[in-house]
This record gives C-alpha cells, sequence and structure tokens, in this order.
C-alpha cells in the first residue's frame, strides 16, 4: 500500500486530505474533521500491525499523549484500530519541525531560545508530573510556528511511565533508546532513566540553538558514543565565539551537560529557570536579534 491510497478515505470522523509524512513505523497525514477542524493523523504502517510489540508501542505512545494535555504539547485526540488499521489522531499543530526552523534560520538570539526552552520546558514538566519520561527529545519532536513563537512537543513514542515495572518494559536490557546527538550519557548503558535524561536532551538542543552546532564533535556513531562517555562538552565560549555569550548563560548551560548527576539540575524547571534568566539578560544584538525571530538576513 502507498501513502497516496489512503487519501481521500475516513479514519474515525476524520477525512485524509493530504500525506505530510512519515517514519519507519508510521504515515502521517493532515486530516479534516467536522467539529476539530484540521488534524493530523498517525497510520501505523500495515506491515507492522501484526507485530505485537510495534502494536503495543504504537498505542503506548498514544496512551502517554492522551495523559499530558498541556498548550504547548500535541494534543492527541484519540486513537485505536479501524478496519485493521491503528491510528491515532492528533491536534494539528502550524509550523514547522524545530529542526527545520534551526537549520534555515542559523544560530537564534539568546531571547528567542529562551522563549523555546521555557515553553519546552513547561511540556516536559506536564509530563514528568504526569510520570512520563520522554527519552528522545531533539529539534525534529518540537513543532515550531515562528508567526506566532509557539512551540509544541510531540512524540511519545519511545517515552517511558516512571512507574512502570522492568518486567513490562519494552526496551531490551543494554540497548539504548533516544537519538544518539542528544542522548543524555547515562542512557547509553540502557538502563532505566529519569527526568534529568531529559534535561540533558533540552540543554543540547539549547546549546545547538544558540550556536548551529552541537556539543561533542564526533562524526561517527562510534566516536561520539565515546566522547559521550568520557569527554567534556566543548565550552559555549569556544564554540560559538564571535557571539561572545556571558559566563552566567554559559555556566547555566553547561550544568544542564554535566555528566555527573549530583551537578546538573534535577528537574527541567530548575534548568529551564536559570538557563532562561541568563538568556534574557543577555544584552541584545540587533543582527542576531532579528536573525533569530525571521531567519537569515
Amino acid at each position: 500500500m502507498t501513502p497516496d491510497e489512503l487519501i481521500g478515505r475516513t479514519v474515525a470522523g476524520h477525512r485524509l486530505i493530504k500525506h505530510v509524512g512519515e517514519g519507519g513505523t508510521a504515515l502521517v497525514y493532515k486530516a479534516e474533521h467536522p467539529e476539530r477542524g484540521p488534524t493530523a493523523i498517525k497510520v501505523l504502517r500495515p506491515r507492522l500491525g501484526q507485530d505485537p510489540i510495534a502494536v503495543k508501542r504504537f498505542l503506548r505512545e498514544a496512551e502517554f499523549g492522551v495523559r499530558v494535555v498541556h498548550p504547548n504539547v500535541v494534543r492527541t485526540w484519540e486513537y485505536g484500530e479501524e478496519s485493521g488499521a491503528y491510528f491515532l489522531a492528533l491536534e494539528w499543530a502550524e509550523g514547522e519541525a524545530l529542526e527545520l526552523f534551526a537549520a534555515r534560520s542559523g544560530p537564534l538570539a539568546p531571547l528567542l531560545v529562551a522563549q523555546i526552552v521555557e515553553q519546552v520546558g513547561a511540556a516536559l514538566t506536564a509530563a514528568h508530573r504526569a510520570g512520563i519520561i520522554h527519552r528522545d527529545l531533539k529539534p525534529a519532536n518540537i513543532m515550531y510556528d515562528p508567526a506566532t513563537q509557539t512551540a509544541k512537543l510531540l512524540d511519545f513514542g519511545i517515552a517511558r511511565d516512571a512507574e512502570l515495572p522492568q518486567e513490562e518494559r519494552l526496551t531490551r536490557a543494554g540497548f539504548f533508546v533516544g537519538t544518539l546527538q542528544y542522548v543524555a550519557p547515562e542512557a547509553l548503558s540502557g538502563e532505566l532513566v529519569g527526568e534529568q535524561a531529559d534535561v540533558y536532551s533540552l540543554a543540547t538542543i539549547s546549546y545547538y540553538l544558540l550556536t548551529g552546532e552541537l556539543p561533542f564533535p564526533g562524526k561517527s556513531p562510534r566516536e561520539l558514543f565515546q566522547q559521550l562517555l568520557t569527554q567534556t562538552p566543548r565550552p559555549l565560549s569556544e564554540v560559538a565565539k564571535a557571539a561572545k555569550f556571558s559566563p552566567g548563560l554559559e555556566a547555566a548551560l553547561m550544568a544542564g551537560l554535566e555528566r555527573d548527576l549530583s551537578r546538573r539540575p534535577a528537574t527541567i524547571m530548575e534548568f529551564a529557570t536559570r538557563f532562561c534568566a541568563a538568556a534574557r539578560s543577555e544584552p541584545e544584538k540587533k543582527k542576531g536579534f532579528l536573525s533569530g525571530l525571521f531567519g537569515k538576513e
């Protein structure tokens, strides 16, 4: 079945009108609902419909999405199975993946990064209070609308329930989950991680948005894996020499990248509060401010 074959069909009242994306496990469509208006529909790939683990992971994403209701989280309206197809009906979020916006705009001004971190931090705090650790926080999993400067968190596909017994985990022991460029060092062993793993990932995103680079320069997975386990992240001032960030901003950001958990902020709110306060105290640089808001000049 090709993605276009589903266009025009109706799933739980949502008429699929356009294929907008896909991943390894699901196809994504823009849809119309008579009451909700535009929605997004994720449909599990047919070949995975017979795989119990794939189906359980897909439905777990939906269950977690239902549990986390927040203005900065893409809302999950409903989910289930219809005519042999498993689906998630989601809020339609305007804008694009933060990954695309950042790649097009280049390094963003501290003020704009603070706005994004504050919103994503609030979304993650809501998830953590619901007992959910995201574990795959990265720019590709954040929707960003430049017109309204609104960020929304999505994709709880590999999130975990903090209260889930170990025997019910869907991840094999010894295998890490997440995206290597943004994953916390403690996750590389495949052991259970807590809120501080999401702190590390949010700090890495902040670093990338400010500099256009990542804390570790590894070019291959093997090299990056080794650097995460043994090396100290490159100081912000070393990577972004021209920007001349203040010591306060650098200290706040690098604290979130501490490999030692006793030195890393214990909660998302602790990190976001400190980072945003430092970012907002940075002197405004006209060129960077305009570039950060509207893209490259």
